[in-house]
This record gives structure tokens, C-alpha cells and sequence, in this order.
């Protein structure tokens, strides 16, 4: 069922050390995302061990982290906010069982159809959110109790604690590649914020920051089962149903970009189905209890994967060493400096954006470059689903009108003297009208065959089409013949019906995308 590289020590330290190095960027993610959800601190945290442990063991990914995501949390605010957070373990519950059925009927093949213009927006946007997220670091609370810009001091030592991070995790790799870079920036930039006794933000002050409370802190004990209070009606599912779709849908989406783009950093292939079978699994449990549910984070999966981290044993560590956080270390992990976790995101924002794409967008078809600036907009305006949605929407429209202009109809008499039109290009809804201007209805012979050898006949649209041409033939007293047809489009011909002539032979088979590879 899974494999933790056990018998490759080389591999295991690196999913380790890279494992523990996500789990202290996980703290403050998951303490963010719970508070912009409007749940406590340890919501969030149960939702990033529970999710994580699930996921590393059973997706179809490894190497990939998963956890409490602002995807989703910024979705959930408004039910917590209306109907409570009883709702909202409900709600995760219901979310990780449309997953499971997701995987269960094979759907994540369809992220296949997902077009480059679209990845690349989608990436560069998640950057951008990425990076616009880190700025809540530099806020702190003031005299009058609310959120405000740091100054002076205080602005001056995050900022150098930061290019002090990022300057470790950059050069260090050329000296030694034995741990990674990212883990000993966070402990070198934490020995020296606490032995100069520096004015930095720790990770204590920004969860008492999010909380409002001086007294806050990450450290719990283990979560409980408990099965959500709310009425077993007709009328709570009617509550919970809506904001369940979407978060299945958002958290799907989320992932399985996520795992298509570990793919093409690693060399390797992930498992679409397997992952939302496991992503379903990890929310159901996780509703039980009492976390906010999770997907796929592209961030920490960039730490991991840059950090060496590649097989599963890297998502397991981090989810074990986070909830060894909050039982055990919540002291020591609170001292660490936020700068040191904002420099490290910082360098997977530099390496997560496509600066490749700025580069080609005057060399690529300006539809292309317009998906790639529309889905990156859309990423930061909205969230990654609906930019995907609508830079998948888009493509096919403007595949669509391309391709619209592809069908030609050349007509010929042959030895019999029987009108032939040679159908090539692709038939379906945007080609059918000029597909049917084509033909001659009074200039043709009494024999008309119409063969799709060079076609190929895609819809319900083009089925309708043929349909219509054959009555057409019928109405001016003529035999029309189809040839070289494939047998899916056979199979769907009915007003045709003896008039369909097929050469069994020469008609092609077309193959289409199987769930083999799901």
C-alpha cells in the first residue's frame, strides 16, 4: 500500500530532516488559515497533522504536503460564521466523502485537460498569493489593540533576519547539501534572535497577535473523537451540502495541480485517483476531529521537494513532529523568529513563479498569453479553483473558435457518378453550421457519399448535424451513404439508420482517455 524508503538511508535522513523543516513552516500556515476561517488556533493545527499524516501514507503523491489551506478556509468563514463550528466538522465530513467518490469514479484524470497557459498561470499566481501572505508578518499590534505596520527597529531586524535566511538557504547548498539548507537557517536565525536579544516577532506572538489573547499559545493535547453536533435533517444537509461542493472541488483542484507540478519537478508520475481517495479519507477523519480539513500546499510541497524530501517518510515526519509541537515542544517552537519562516517562503516564491513566462509571453499565440495573465489575476483576486475553471473555460472557448474554421468539404464526382465530399478537420458544436453550408443539395447527383475519413466526428452537435443532412438528402429524394465513420458515432446515428454504410475495415477505432493512468 505505501512504501517510507526505509531501506535507503540516504533517502530517509533527507525525508526527515526535510520533513521537520516543513513542520515548523506548518505552525504559523495553520494558525493563519484557522484564524482567517474564524476557528482557534489548534482547529487549524489538528487539521495539518491529521490531513498530512493521511495523505503521506495513502495519496498518490509522495513527496507532497498537505494541510489546512486559505483555499479553503476562506470558504468555511461564512458558515462558522452563521451556523457555528459544529457545522463546519460537518460540513469537512460530507467534503471528504464527495472526494472519495470523486476518486472512486475516476475523475482525476480530468486534470489532464488542464492546458500549459493555464499551469503557468496558476503557478504565478499562487506565488503572488504566497508572497502577498507573508506580509501579514510585518504587522504587529499596537498601543489602540489593532493590527499595524512595523516600524523603525523592529522593521529594520525582520528585514535583515530575512535576507539572513534566505542568504543561508541560497548558498548553503553549494558548501554542503548534507542538511537541508532550509532547516539550518531556521535554527541559525533563531540561536542568534535569541542570543543578541533581538526585537523579533516570534511564532507565539503572532498566534497571540491572531487570537487577541496574551495569553495564547499552540500547545494542546491530543485531538478527541467527536461526532459533530448538529440535527441529522434533511435540512442540515440542505446547510452544509453547497459549502461541501465547493470545498471538495477547491480541494481536489488544489491538490492535483499541486501533484501535477511535484510531477514535473521530480522526474516521476502521481496518482490523480489515489490522491482524492486519500484527500477524501484525510478530510472525513479530520471532521471527526475537530479540524477544518485540508488539500494539497503547494508551498510546503516546494519546501519539502527543494529541501530533498521525496518519499512519503517527509510527509509523515512533518505531521508527527507537528503534533509533537503541541504536545511537547510548543515552548521551543514559539521562540522561533517569524523572519526566519518568511525568508523561507520568500525563496519558494522565487522559485514557484515561471519567470520563463514573462519572457515568452510576446513569443507565444496571444490568446496563450492572455490565459496566462487572466489565471494569474483571477488566483490573486479570487482563489485557485475559480481560476482554473475559468482559465480551462477559456481555452476551450478560444480552441473552439479556432478550430471552427478547420472543416473543409471537398466535393468530386467518382467513376459511378456519385457526388463524393471528402470531409477533413474536426466536426462538433462550433463547425457544424459551416460543415452543412458546404454541401450542394441541388447540384448533386442522386448518390451522395459524405466519408470522414480525414474527420473525426467529436459530439452530440456533430451527430445532430449529420442527422440533419441526411433529411435534408431524404427531403430532395436522394440516397446519402456515410463513410469511414467511427463506432462510437455509428452507435449514436438513429434518423440515418439504413442509409449508414460502413466499411468495417477501413473505419478507424479512436482511443480516448482511459482510467488506466488515473
Amino acid at each position: 500500500m505505501f512504501e517510507l524508503h526505509a531501506s535507503k538511508v540516504a533517502n530517509l535522513k533527507n525525508d526527515v530532516l526535510s520533513g521537520l523543516t516543513v513542520s515548523l513552516a506548518l505552525v504559523p500556515e495553520a494558525v493563519a488559515f484557522a484564524f482567517v476561517a474564524g476557528v482557534g488556533p489548534l482547529v487549524g493545527l489538528y487539521a495539518a497533522f491529521i490531513v498530512g499524516l493521511i495523505t503521506a501514507i495513502f495519496g498518490g503523491r509522495p513527496g507532497m504536503i498537505s494541510g489546512a489551506t486559505g483555499a479553503m478556509a476562506v470558504v468555511m468563514v461564512s458558515l462558522v460564521a452563521i451556523h457555528g463550528i459544529e457545522y463546519l466538522f460537518a460540513t469537512v465530513v460530507l467534503t471528504g466523502v464527495l472526494q472519495i467518490l470523486a476518486g472512486l469514479f475516476k475523475l482525476g484524470k480530468f486534470i489532464r485537460l488542464v492546458p500549459h497557459p493555464v499551469m503557468l498561470g496558476f503557478v504565478n499566481g499562487l506565488a503572488i498569493v504566497i508572497f502577498l501572505a507573508q506580509l501579514g508578518q510585518f504587522k504587529v499590534t499596537n498601543d489602540a489593540g489593532v493590527l499595524a505596520w512595523m516600524q523603525g527597529t523592529q522593521l529594520l531586524v525582520m528585514f535583515g533576519l530575512i535576507l539572513l535566511t534566505m542568504a543561508i538557504i541560497h548558498f548553503l547548498p553549494k558548501l554542503t547539501k548534507a542538511i537541508p539548507s532550509s532547516l539550518v537557517a531556521i535554527v541559525v536565525v533563531t540561536l542568534l534572535a535569541q542570543g543578541l536579544d533581538l526585537d523579533a516577532r516570534t511564532v507565539v506572538d503572532f498566534v497571540r497577535d491572531m487570537t487577541n489573547d496574551p495569553a495564547a499559545s499552540i500547545a494542546g493535547g491530543l485531538p478527541q473523537f467527536s461526532i459533530p453536533s448538529v440535527p441529522f435533517s434533511f435540512e442540515t444537509f440542505q446547510i452544509i451540502l453547497p459549502f461541501a461542493l465547493i470545498l471538495a472541488a477547491i480541494g481536489l483542484i488544489e491538490s492535483l495541480l499541486t501533484l501535477t507540478l511535484i510531477d514535473e519537478l521530480t522526474g516521476t508520475r502521481g496518482h490523480g485517483n489515489k490522491e482524492c481517495i486519500a484527500q477524501g479519507a484525510a478530510n472525513t477523519v479530520t471532521g471527526f476531529f475537530g479540524g477544518m480539513g485540508g488539500c494539497a500546499m503547494i508551498g510546503q510541497s516546494m519546501i519539502n521537494v527543494n529541501s530533498g524530501g521525496r518519499g512519503r517518510m517527509s510527509g509523515v515526519t512533518a505531521a508527527l513532529a507537528l503534533l509533537g509541537f503541541i504536545l511537547f515542544g510548543s515552548s521551543l517552537i514559539e521562540q522561533i523568529p517569524l523572519a526566519a519562516l518568511v525568508g523561507v517562503m520568500f525563496i519558494v516564491v522565487i522559485g514557484t513563479f515561471e519567470w520563463s513566462s514573462i519572457r515568452i509571453l510576446g513569443k507565444v499565440p496571444k490568446a496563450d498569453a492572455f490565459i496566462i495573465i487572466l489565471v494569474s489575476g483571477v488566483t490573486v483576486a479570487t482563489d485557485l479553483a475559480i481560476a482554473v475553471v475559468v482559465g480551462v473555460i477559456v481555452s476551450a472557448l478560444v480552441f473552439a473558435w479556432e478550430h471552427a474554421k478547420h472543416v473543409v468539404v471537398n466535393r468530386s464526382i467518382n467513376d459511378k457518378g456519385s457526388t463524393v465530399y471528402d470531409v477533413s478537420g474536426p466536426l462538433f458544436f462550433g463547425s457544424v453550421s459551416g460543415f452543412l453550408e458546404q454541401f450542394d443539395l441541388q447540384g448533386d447527383s442522386d448518390d451522395v457519399i459524405v466519408d470522414f475519413k480525414d474527420s473525426r466526428v467529436a459530439d452530440h452537435s456533430a451527430i445532430e448535424a449529420i442527422d440533419t443532412l441526411a433529411d435534408r438528402y431524404i427531403s430532395h429524394g436522394k440516397q446519402m451513404h456515410l463513410r469511414h465513420l467511427s463506432k462510437e458515432c455509428t452507435q449514436l446515428l438513429t434518423k440515418a439508420g439504413s442509409l449508414v454504410e460502413i466499411n468495417v475495415i477501413e473505419d478507424p477505432e479512436y482511443f480516448i482517455a482511459t482510467d488506466k493512468l488515473g
